[in-house]
């Protein structure tokens, strides 16, 4: 991700966040691509996935394949 798309990026977290402790990530739509960062690092950083890939991972973890308990 360019500096450019990193100065630009609108990231947005979860509404379901909050009571987590700060334990969160946040996202970010950079056409045509899809960013992911940890909330309590903002300049750290990110992983940048096509928007296929995205939906795959977000489909993945909605079914509880990346459950870490």
């Amino acid at each position: 991700m360019s500096t450019t798309s990193r100065s630009a990026a609108r990231w947005r977290k979860s509404s379901r966040s909050s009571g987590q402790g700060g334990a969160c990530v946040e996202v970010a739509a950079l056409t045509p691509t899809i960013a992911i960062r940890d909330s309590k690092d903002p300049s750290g950083p990110r992983l940048v996935l096509d928007a296929d890939a995205a939906a795959s991972l977000l489909t993945a973890i909605k079914a509880g394949a990346h459950d870490l308990l």
